[in-house]
């Protein structure tokens, strides 16, 4: 059996599985029920590490083995691996959130946000910069700019790039909205317009772009975060945004915007029927 190498790619990230786990698996679902060495032969995983993935395997709940001999192995349905690992992660992650939210309340916590104030007014102003590689490692810290926004928040980005910020942060978006927090964006328009802007229309203004290539967010004309290469060239791993957190520069940047802002034509985002 020969199983393409994207769909073993893509099965190994998504259910956290290294090539000889991912290959014997595939071929028991093909199978159904089998034998470790009827495996080894479809998956050409060698048979004597046979055994020891399918025992590992079985600690993972993918596959059941069945008593008798010689001894097979039954697929369990996938259906039922996702469910049980959403549920696993899910458990994981309320505890990890709960730890957090314990820790917060620990002395030591405070101890290290004194040592954080004291250390940040040593800190030259104009050395507040930085720069960030790969597409969560940005999305992460422009999370962290948007829970800081008071007054305002200007995004520039191309349509893919919009389609992705509405899918982490519409929920953050209209909460600033609802905090009195003016958001306005400006991006090509993408397809489908009105079912990507419909889901942030409440909370947002948007105005289209064409012709122009940027992508920026600025928060309160206080910190600006702005991306070195189009989102078209460059994989998300090595897309790379630049951090300056400087009210003159990052003043001088959101004047220059809203000049540009002005210009364009706003879109009314209909009622999505």
């Amino acid at each position: 059996m020969i199983v393409k190498e994207d769909l073993l790619k893509k099965l190994r990230a998504a259910f956290d599985l290294n090539i000889y786990e991912v290959k014997i698996w595939t071929a028991l679902l093909a199978r159904g029920m089998a034998t470790a060495g009827e495996l080894s032969d479809i998956s050409q995983v060698p048979r004597s590490r046979s055994y020891d993935v399918l025992e590992s395997l079985e600690k993972k709940s993918f596959v059941i083995m069945k008593l008798g001999r010689p001894i097979r192995y039954l697929a369990v349905k996938p259906e039922e691996i996702v469910r049980r690992m959403k549920d696993e992660i899910q458990v994981k992650a309320d505890s990890h959130v709960g730890f957090l939210e314990d820790v917060k309340q620990d002395p030591v916590f405070h101890e290290i946000e004194l040592l954080y104030k004291q250390g940040i007014q040593k800190v030259d102003p104009y050395s507040l910069a930085g720069s960030f590689k790969g597409r969560d490692t940005v999305y992460n810290h422009l999370r962290s700019m948007l829970d800081k926004a008071e007054k305002s928040v200007v995004i520039v980005t191309s349509a893919a790039g919009l389609q992705r910020k509405v899918k982490r942060y519409k929920g953050l978006f209209q909460k600033l909205a609802d905090q009195g927090v003016k958001i306005r964006i400006a991006a090509p328009l993408p397809e489908g317009n009105s079912k990507v802007l419909h889901e942030i229309k409440d909370a947002i203004q948007f105005k289209p772009l064409e012709g122009f290539k940027g992508r920026f967010i600025i928060v309160d004309d206080r910190e600006v975060m702005f991306m070195v290469s189009d989102d078209v060239d460059v994989h998300e791993s090595y897309d790379t945004g630049v951090w300056v957190n400087t009210p003159f520069f990052t003043k001088a940047f959101s004047n220059m915007f809203n000049s540009y802002w002005n210009d364009l034509q706003t879109v009314k985002v209909m009622n999505k029927k």
